[in-house]
Parts: C-alpha cells; structure tokens; sequence
C-alpha cells in the first residue's frame, strides 16, 4: 500500500512549509518509505536469525517452525486443547493435524480427553517434549538476551510496544491470555 502523500509531506523537512517545529509526539520522519523498507527488513532479518539455531535443531528430527510453535505453545499452557491452540496459531484443524500427528507418534506430546467434555482433546508435553522445547527455548533466549542488553531498558520497552502494534486484534488477545495466566 502506497503511503499517503500527505504524511509524506509531513515527515519530511522539506514538507515543513510553516518552518515551526512539529507538535511534540507528531515527528512522522520514522514514517517515510525508506525507515518503513528499512524496518521490513530488519524484521526480516532479526527474525531469519532469530530462528535459525532452532531451524537447525528440528531439522536434526525432520521437523521445521510448525513443530515448534506447537511445542512452544503446548509448553507454555500444559493441557491447553486443541480448540485453544488452533485459536493461538491460527490454522486449520487439518494442518494442525499434519504436525501434531507425528508429535504424538513420536512422544514429544500426549493427548488426553478433556475433564469435563470428554470430546475435548488436552495436549501437554511429555518429558521428550519438554526436554526439545528447552533446547529450542534456550536457544533463542541466549539471542533475545544478547539483543535485550545491547539495547538497553528503553529499547526493549519500545520494542515491545512495536511488536504489540503490528499485532491485530486476536493475537493480542492470545498474547493477554498467555501474560495474565500464572507460569507452569
């Protein structure tokens, strides 16, 4: 989507016709094509990093970045169901299906019937499962913590806030759920 002209004109300085300093808070220079180029592609590339030490990892167990969202997501709420996990990553039934199948086959995760409505299928690690999930965790945490530091207190806030900002409606809600519920 092409940016509007106008904010265009607003951020840049030359756009600036009146020559008085912008209202605090409204300096729209982050906001020309360049800076938004730019932050696809540090989105880009933090993220092929991000995940690279954990790619290598699951293609070691001929998996790939679907078996870790769920490990992932199964860890952080044992005996989540499936209708909630579907909900979290935003997919079929069935693609869920072609990775959780040979989870369970494999024993990384087990499924029970749920408490109240049998019908409910509740999904939660094996130690096999929680084992891998640590490994994969532990190697993303080194380079969250590495970038944390480098960054600095104000960074990690705004980065934060950015990451909620490119969030919609529902992952926030996710996000909210998985914030507000105590750790297991």
């Amino acid at each position: 989507m092409p940016l509007d002209p106008e904010i265009v004109a607003r951020a840049s300085p030359e756009g600036n016709q009146g020559g008085a300093a912008p209202p605090a808070g409204r300096n729209l220079l982050f906001l020309r094509e360049e800076e938004l180029r730019l932050a696809q592609d540090l989105l880009f590339f933090g993220y092929r990093d991000f995940t690279a030490g954990a790619d290598a990892i699951l293609a070691g167990l001929d998996m790939g970045r679907a078996h870790h969202r769920v490990l992932h997501f199964v860890g952080r709420r044992p005996g989540i169901t499936v209708g909630d996990l579907l909900g979290i990553l935003g997919i079929t039934k069935q693609s869920l299906g072609r990775v959780l199948t040979p989870l369970v086959e494999d024993g990384f995760v087990t499924q029970s019937p749920g408490r109240s409505d049998r019908r409910q299928r509740l999904l939660s690690l094996t130690e096999k499962g929680a084992a891998l999930e640590r490994q994969l965790f532990e190697r993303q945490r080194d380079t969250v913590m590495r970038a944390y530091r480098e960054a600095g207190p104000q960074a990690v806030e705004g980065f934060r806030r950015v990451m909620r900002g490119l969030m919609g409606p529902d992952a926030r809600a996710c996000l909210e759920r998985l914030e507000s519920e105590p750790p297991r």
